[in-house]
């Protein structure tokens, strides 16, 4: 008779392993997602680290070509990159969708809020960092164009006008209910604090939602993990 510490590796859940970096922006997305869906016991962390360009280095890049974190590893090796696809699979590990949506119209308002977050905050800001601030340093930065970043940056501001006006009239960023949405304006906001690039304080509706969003316990697990002196998975 098996006792109840007898382990069946027959039933237990595949492992995953996730390529990142503890601190970086588009890492928290998949993290946040993670603590939302309760699912960190079944992924390994490795890290790449971004200030010594490992993720454009070839041992990385022959799981991601874009050479961009994260990346998520099955057990059978398939690699899944970009944080709303590794979401989405998340997702769906359980037969319940909760972050992607249920319906057809909130899988497609959701994607679309996300999509809009990724391209009017996110990647504005990822271009400002990259382009007009040292980035990553001379090592990584190989080219940089000061009057893009800038332009993006200011992109960004005002893609912080656009959420604060949707988030007047709606609690959260696709609605009624947290969402993948959701978790990609965080990300952004979290990459905008690195570069120090503030929120304006008008954006009253903005200021207080991304408050709310650092009670969640999914947030405040990535910010204790980011801390320096902690653990880095």
């Amino acid at each position: 008779m098996k006792s109840n510490l007898d382990h069946d590796d027959t039933t237990s859940p595949a492992m995953m392993t996730i390529y990142d970096w503890h601190t970086g922006p588009y890492p928290a997305r998949v993290r946040i997602a993670l603590a939302e869906k309760h699912l960190q016991a079944r992924i390994r962390f490795v890290s790449v680290n971004l200030w010594q360009g490992e993720h454009k280095q070839a041992a990385f890049l022959a799981k991601n070509y874009s050479g961009t974190l994260p990346v998520l590893e099955l057990d059978d090796g398939t690699c899944i990159a970009e944080c709303t696809a590794i979401t989405e699979y998340l997702d769906n590990l359980d037969g319940a969708p909760t972050l992607t949506g249920g319906t057809p119209r909130e899988k497609g308002v959701i994607h679309m809020m996300s999509k809009r977050a990724e391209l009017e905050l996110l990647d504005a800001i990822s271009v400002y960092f990259h382009h007009a601030t040292p980035g990553l340093g001379p090592n990584v930065e190989l080219y940089q164009n000061a009057e893009w970043g800038l332009r993006q940056r200011d992109k960004a501001l005002r893609g912080m006008h656009y959420f604060d006006s949707v988030l007047t009239r709606q609690p959260f960023v696709a609605g009624a209910t947290f969402t993948m949405a959701d978790i990609t304006v965080i990300g952004g906001l979290i990459f905008a604090a690195l570069v120090e690039l503030e929120v304006p304080a008008q954006y009253a509706a903005l200021n207080a939602w991304y408050t709310r969003m650092r009670e969640r316990s999914s947030v405040k697990h990535w910010v204790a993990m980011s801390e320096p002196g902690q653990a880095r998975d």
